[in-house]
């Protein structure tokens, strides 16, 4: 499905934040963003190696750093809503229409997440040569399978 395959692109980026996201506390909050840190160093070295032409490379990183921080924001968003639902659903006299609001408004909020990265892999794309998309693609299900296992394999990235 292409739509995986959208996200398999970045998939990696998430990947290092995953373990730590379900912590507040700052000491978590600053180990997510070594790890995104780390993935951001970790793709942008994927970048220069297939990737030959020095201001394309940081056009493309550019275009990765607002994927970044929209996957920061809709896990953001993500967790606020599911406090919301913690909290209401722990009020006894709680209505099934302020649930359906939350949700509403849960997968609103993942939907326009979902376009606007959808806008920044053909951002992205626009970017790169077809070669450079394919190298690049094949290399970050590569790495990302380290995280997804074998069945991200059946996420291919053919665009």
């Amino acid at each position: 499905m292409r739509y995986r395959s959208l996200f398999l692109l970045v998939g990696v980026l998430v990947t290092g934040v995953a373990s730590c996201s379900h912590h507040h506390g700052s000491y978590e909050h600053a180990k997510g963003d070594y790890y995104w840190s780390k993935a951001s160093q970790d793709v942008s070295g994927l970048l220069e190696k297939h990737v030959k032409n020095p201001e394309t490379v940081k056009q493309v990183n550019v275009v990765m750093g607002e994927m970044i921080a929209e996957i920061k924001s809709a896990r953001e968003q993500h967790r606020q809503s599911h406090r919301t639902l913690y909290e209401l659903n722990a009020n006894y006299a709680a209505s099934p229409e302020e649930f359906t609001k939350i949700l509403d408004e849960l997968n609103n909020n993942r939907m326009r997440s979902s376009a606007r990265m959808l806008g920044l892999r053909f951002k992205m794309k626009a970017l790169l040569t077809a070669e450079e998309w394919t190298a690049l693609s094949e290399e970050l299900k590569r790495y990302g399978s380290r995280y997804y296992g074998k069945g991200s394999e059946g996420a291919s990235a053919h665009q």
